[in-house]
């Protein structure tokens, strides 16, 4: 189990260490959380390039001392080509998950950096750009070390994959994924990067790179055009928030489901339970997110066709479903299945400056198409939407994909604040649920917090079938229990399983004091910086 770090001076926490490393010398140069960010985003991008990239989208939650927090949503919307008639005409009934027809939504994350770059010369911030990228650009050139999580997605992927546009090229050595430990250099990708530094990250939508895009785009056949890059802005908006008793929690709005994280902390505090690690504890919030999923599989979609979300984060409303909520028996309830990969990071600075952070490719290596000229692997966000016009997410050009994403930040009523996620599509709302209960509910250190097993609800093996994954580190009795109220349990082989998230959290006391962790299931460390 990794230890929980402690600092002074500010802290970044990434699942790759090359990530928290870059984000905690920014702020020792003297910058600050959001610009540390920024140089992690781009990090992370090159190291991790399973799990995100500057091919796909990004949130931030920025929360200044004293301040209301803000949200940047760096989602990109379906091209302009992306029509339902395009995909009928070739047959399709749903969108394919790989290769150019999953490649259908603009990439966002970039356009992230450019408003949060905004943000951060507003707080004082005065970083130059090559700075911020420079780890990123000397990890493309150079190479970093290929880690076990990449190439275990690789062989996972490797069979459907193979065809697709860019991919084995930019992947694969003579038809096999690189070892374990070697380089891994993406030459294309540092001179992406050293564009951006030069040029600004407006260059990814507006110039010589979007130029590049366009054209490897259009070569692939995906319905993402120059124009549809050219139209790509990250907005600010208004996080949703939840009161608790000792804190209020902030998450970020739709797209995004992060509706669905803030009610099962308030559904779980209102169900009154006193000990950690037992039945209560997670019979409790496992209910408690079948209530949530019900509300975000109905609500939740682009912020512009989105239903009334406010409603579900009433006293009210909270406190009614609560009451509806068994504490003996399991709730039959279909689950969905929000597969996902994804990067979480955090930073909070020595002013208090703090940052959430999501950025992905959604599933792991995207829509696998890897741009020629520019490195770039882009997303399949897209595959979210549906072929049937009469569905509440249909595919439409310039609308925006439903989201797993969603960084969370928590303001404690003693002065404390901190940010926490994780990936892991569907399990995102149910990881920080536990992070966050065993943290703040029941006094467990940030990394024992993190290291201790977790569970998955949802439809996660078997054909149709819904029921909870669960580690192999739990105490058997309180599997028994879960399994005599009614839960159908699959016990996994593993002790620390990659699909039960990887999970951060920093904390930042009244005094000044930082504490935080990363999940020993990845490869990242809370760095003080």
């Amino acid at each position: 189990m990794s230890e929980t770090a402690v600092g002074e001076n500010g802290m970044v926490v990434a699942p790759h260490r090359a990530a928290a490393e870059a984000g905690a010398d920014v702020l020792r140069a003297g910058g600050n959380a959001v610009e540390a960010m920024i140089a992690a985003a781009a990090s992370i991008a090159v190291v991790y390039p399973h799990m995100n990239g500057i091919g796909g989208d990004a949130f931030f939650l920025i929360a200044e001392q004293g301040k209301p927090p803000r949200v940047i949503d760096a989602c990109g919307r379906a091209g302009s080509l992306a029509t339902l008639e395009r995909y009928s005409g070739k047959g399709h009934d749903t969108i394919p998950s790989r290769g150019a027809d999953a490649a259908l939504t603009v990439a966002g994350a970039v356009s992230g950096w450019i408003l949060a770059s905004e943000i951060a010369a507003a707080l004082g911030g005065r970083m130059p750009r090559r700075d911020l990228l420079g780890a990123a650009i000397q990890q493309a050139k150079e190479g970093s070390a290929v880690t076990r999580s990449f190439v275990r997605c690789i062989l996972g992927d490797r069979s459907e994959m193979t065809a697709v546009p860019g991919f084995a090229d930019h992947y694969l050595i003579d038809g096999k994924p690189p070892e374990i430990g070697s380089l891994f250099v993406q030459e294309r990708l540092a001179d992406t990067l050293e564009q951006l530094s030069r040029a600004g990250f407006a260059d990814f939508y507006r110039g010589d790179i979007a130029a590049e895009i366009a054209a490897d785009l259009e070569a692939a056949e995906a319905p993402v055009t120059r124009d549809d890059l050219r139209k790509q802005e990250a907005v600010l908006r208004r996080p949703l928030s939840v009161p608790l008793a000792d804190a209020t929690l902030f998450n970020t709005p739709p797209p995004t489901q992060g509706l669905a994280s803030l009610i099962i902390l308030a559904l779980f505090d209102r169900l009154g339970v006193k000990r950690g690690e037992s039945f209560e504890h997670v019979h409790g919030l496992i209910e408690a997110a079948k209530q949530a999923f019900d509300v975000r599989d109905r609500e939740i979609r682009d912020p512009d066709h989105a239903g009334d979300i406010d409603q579900y984060l009433d006293a009210g409303w909270l406190d009614e479903t609560a009451a509806r909520i068994d504490m003996k028996r399991a709730a039959l309830q279909p689950a969905g299945n929000g597969d996902g990969d994804t990067i979480w990071m955090g930073a909070i600075d020595g002013n208090g400056l703090a940052v959430s952070f999501i950025q992905s490719l959604y599933w792991e290596f995207g829509s696998g198409v890897v741009l020629p000229k520019t490195g770039i692997t882009w997303q399949n966000r897209g595959i979210s939407f549906s072929l049937d016009p009469r569905s509440d997410n249909p595919l439409m050009p310039g609308r925006k994909p439903f989201h797993t994403l969603n960084p969370a930040f928590a303001r404690f009523k003693d002065g404390r604040s901190m940010v926490y996620g994780s990936m892991g599509g569907d399990g995102q709302p149910q990881f920080q649920s536990a992070i966050f209960s065993r943290y703040a509910r029941f006094g467990m250190e940030p990394a024992e917090a993190i290291a201790a097993p977790r569970w998955r609800w949802g439809r996660t093996w078997g054909e149709g079938q819904s029921g909870i994954e669960v580690e192999n580190r739990f105490d058997p009795d309180l599997l028994s229990a879960l399994e005599r109220a009614g839960h159908t349990l699959n016990r996994l082989d593993e002790a620390y399983s990659d699909g039960m998230g990887h999970a951060g959290m920093i904390i930042r006391r009244a005094d000044g004091r930082f504490s935080g962790a990363s999940d020993p299931r990845c490869d990242g460390e809370a760095v003080p910086a």
